[in-house]
């Protein structure tokens, strides 16, 4: 019987030992009275061996209340013979031993039936629990490692000691086209573009294998063949201590659009993106550049700023997006004209420059500068089928004779366009001292204008027209004046393209507008009612608002009927906005006002093209009148442009007459009406009235001839 004792004491040991070693526990659960027992076996403090205990409590006391009632759910199905074993994971309390966090470990219970009931139930169900606390947490670590990966942008890979693919994350394939069950097994270097020779896996094999970890930038291929630019960290996890390979991760992220962008980048910081010609900033790079050969060599540099004429008047009367491609169609015959050895660059809006090196005389530069105007007396292509003509004016500074320094070039060369756009446009002038004086003035003068309406500078005089069959005074010009207590009398041609300019150009039209409408109310009241008034109009005030209801609102507010308001547009301004010009004119001919086009002449337009617009009157310009009776091709002309405008059924005014001869001959040629010195010089309103009131209708009749048959 001792022996037996004996053996089973020691086989209860080795059982104990037996959980101590595989870190479990065993328990015994009575259903009736819902008692567990328990037994397990840990290290003592010491960690000399293994110490034993046992307890018996409710389960509630031991395991973990969150966890009780599915622990409870698996015994019920095993009892009720739902389930083969019970088994369950749950948390149980530690006795009373501190973990760090919380007295609660993970377990995984097991256990079958070993007591039944005389009727078959089951009396008693024992088991183990293993701890799982510490797998768990590594499962849950795993887990989330592994969500993150699937959740990552950038492409992960992970390959082996030989660098063949063992697993690769969802972004990899998203990024590359390759499925994961494409990869694995092959090796890293299918994703390489042929541009790479050698290939880059060379030099991150070698790092990988010499510091454990590499970073670089590489191109790639998608499984279509297209390439991408590829970001990559590489490292190098070492083989675990138990034996093994290492393994490498390699995290991959496409940056093409990335590095596409910061191209775009540099190169906008260089480049004018609508025309792709160098901006300012390269300009001045490239300026520099040149001053600094040309002082080495004892050479020239030559700066042309160009500037479009009118192109305000073009981008709004067409649109700004044709106005771009017209910018775009300028860039391209501006470079062909000058050729691909010199800069060519865009500055702002239509203002182009053109730097040419190794100038050996000043006269080259002005050559170059020509072969620009000419260039565009072909008309650009916008690219929708139509033509649009587009002039230049080109200022000219040239390095060392008129500056030493980049800016100081600039700022000549736009100093010698203003004085080419001031003597008539699609010019060039070159720098000259004297320049500085006229933009320092013209900076004062248009200081000066925007006070000149509410300090009564500014008045208007109007000079008479008489018609020549009947020697009748029909109408009167108005004509804006300026005098400046600071500055005296400034000339229009020099004030109204300031106006233009500082944007006062709509007030100051505004104003002479309702002048001139109070002065032909007023003669119209003394009993001048067959006498109209003229009056000037901008290309802005036409293209730019709606001036028509200005016009409308202003015949209202003054009385005027609209018969007795005719308007002037030049020539020049109505053939470079053709389309858009006529069909801002057939409002002012709704409102029934008359539309004259003065210095007839001057432009390139065509009689026949004319007819096309709402026109009544045309004004043939004095430098033609100026020619009659010396110059045989000024008569011609006049003679067949009055001829032409009568086909098409318009008036005919010449101005500029300062004789009795050219009024004979354009009594002759049956010229309607003329304008000039010769009838009246310009006068102020009241003396306007009394001029018109004091001639008889009679009195130029007496001095010319009775018009000559047809």
């Amino acid at each position: 019987m001792r022996r037996v004792v004996v053996w089973l004491h020691e086989c209860e040991r080795s059982f104990r030992l037996a959980l101590w070693a595989g870190g479990q526990r065993h328990w015994d659960f009575h259903i009736p009275d819902r008692r567990l027992r328990y037994l397990v076996a840990r290290r003592d403090d010491g960690g000399q061996g293994p110490h034993f205990g046992s307890g018996e409590a409710d389960p509630a006391a031991v395991i973990h209340p969150d966890d009780l009632p599915a622990v409870a759910d698996a015994m019920q199905r095993y009892v009720a013979g739902d389930a083969s074993e019970f088994l369950s994971e749950y948390r149980v309390r530690v006795d009373g031993r501190a973990t760090g966090r919380n007295n609660w470990v993970w377990v995984r219970a097991r256990g079958r039936a070993v007591e039944h009931g005389p009727d078959g139930s089951i009396l008693r169900v024992a088991g183990t629990s293993l701890d799982i606390d510490r797998s768990r947490a590594v499962e849950r670590e795993n887990r989330i490692a592994s969500e993150v990966l699937r959740s990552m942008n950038e492409a992960v890979a992970v390959l082996d000691a030989r660098f063949n693919f063992l697993s690769v994350n969802p972004a990899f394939s998203r990024i590359t086209g390759y499925a994961a069950a494409e990869v694995v097994g092959r090796d890293a270097r299918m994703l390489d573009s042929p541009r790479h020779q050698p290939s880059p896996g060379v030099a991150m094999r070698a790092a990988l294998a010499r510091e454990g970890h590499w970073s670089g930038e590489t191109w790639q291929c998608k499984d279509d063949g297209e390439e991408f630019l590829c970001a990559v960290e590489a490292v190098t996890v070492p083989a675990p201590d138990d034996g093994g390979e290492p393994m490498h991760v390699l995290v991959l992220n496409d940056i093409t659009q990335h590095k596409r962008a910061e191209e775009e980048l540099r190169y906008l910081a260089s480049f004018d993106a609508l025309t792709n010609l160098p901006n300012r900033s390269l300009l001045a790079e490239r300026l520099s550049r040149a001053v600094v050969r040309a002082r080495r060599a004892g050479a020239r540099v030559a700066v042309l700023f160009v500037d479009l004429d009118r192109f305000k008047d073009i981008n709004d009367s067409l649109g700004h997006a044709m106005g771009d491609r017209i910018l775009r169609a300028v860039a391209e015959r501006l470079q062909q004209t000058v050729g691909p050895g010199q800069t060519v660059a865009r500055l702002s809006g239509d203002e182009f420059t053109v730097v040419l090196e190794n100038v050996a005389d000043p006269a080259d530069a002005e050559r170059v500068a020509r072969e620009i105007i000419m260039a565009f007396e072909v008309p650009v292509a916008p690219g929708d089928g139509r033509e649009v003509s587009v002039s230049a004016s080109i200022g000219i500074s040239l390095y060392p004779d008129h500056a030493q320094v980049p800016t100081e070039l600039l700022k000549r060369a736009d100093a010698a366009m203003y004085q080419a756009k001031a003597a008539g446009r699609r010019t060039w002038m070159r720098y000259d001292d004297s320049m500085e004086a006229a933009i320092r003035r013209r900076a004062v003068l248009s200081g000066a204008l925007h006070k000149a309406i509410d300090r009564g500078e500014l008045r208007v005089v109007y000079q008479p027209r008489q018609a020549l069959a009947t020697s009748r005074i029909t109408g009167a010009e108005a004509l804006l004046r300026w005098t400046s207590p600071e500055h005296g009398e400034i000339p229009p041609a020099e004030f109204i393209p300031l106006a233009e300019e500082n944007g006062m150009i709509f007030e100051i039209g505004e104003w002479v507008l309702r002048e001139a409408c109070l002065a032909a109310r007023h003669w119209r009241d003394h009993g001048l009612l067959d006498v109209a008034v003229s009056v000037n109009m901008s290309a802005l005030q036409l293209l730019r608002g709606d001036f028509a209801e200005v016009v409308r609102r202003m015949l209202d507010d003054t009385g005027l009927p609209p018969h007795a308001l005719e308007l002037e547009l030049t020539e020049s301004m109505l053939m470079a906005n053709a389309d858009q010009a006529a069909h801002r004119l057939r409002a002012f001919r709704e409102l029934g006002v008359a539309l004259a086009i003065d210095d007839f002449g001057t432009g390139y337009s065509s009689l026949a093209y004319l007819k096309r617009l709402p026109i009544t009157t045309i004004k043939i310009d004095q430098s033609f009148i100026a020619d009659l009776g010396h110059a045989p091709e000024g008569a011609s002309i006049t003679t067949t442009v009055i001829a032409m405008a009568h086909g098409l059924g318009l008036g005919v005014v010449a101005e500029g007459v300062e004789s009795e001869a050219q009024a004979r001959y354009l009594t002759r040629c049956h010229c309607d009406e003329i304008q000039g010195f010769w009838v009246s010089e310009p006068m102020d309103a009241a003396s306007c009235m009394a001029f018109i009131h004091a001639r008889p209708p009679s009195a130029a009749a007496v001095a010319l001839p009775a018009p000559a048959a047809s």
